[in-house]
């Protein structure tokens, strides 16, 4: 089965973590998905800053184009992956390793994908 999941935190996370406490995770995610390949389906990245994000929202019956996430939500989306495993059990033991989840305001989504 197939699942989105998507890496995300909060806006504090740069401020609680030291530089290299910071490349040391990092070194360690590398090492996560060279480990998990297997189960990766889809390209999937590490996304931009928020600064960088676009918006297209509808403003009556015209889109309107706007900078920014404008996100309700406090958690930053930090990329995505499409993993397939055997089901949502195996998604969860997978995401469980993510070497991220130590760091605060770091969690991962896991939603399934829609197949027709």
């Amino acid at each position: 089965m197939k699942y989105a999941i998507m890496f995300t935190s909060t806006p504090e996370l740069d401020a609680a973590v030291s530089p290299e406490h910071s490349d040391e995770v990092y070194r360690r995610i590398y090492e996560w998905f060279g480990t998990h390949s297997v189960a990766m389906t889809e390209s999937g990245a590490e996304l931009q800053p928020v600064s960088t994000a676009t918006t297209v929202r509808r403003d009556g019956d015209q889109p309107v184009v706007t900078d920014g996430p404008f996100s309700e939500a406090k958690e930053v989306v930090g990329g995505f992956q499409v993993i397939d495993v055997a089901d949502l059990d195996a998604a969860i033991a997978l995401v469980k390793t993510w070497p991220m989840l130590e760091l605060p305001g770091v969690a991962v989504e896991i939603r399934p994908i829609v197949v027709y």
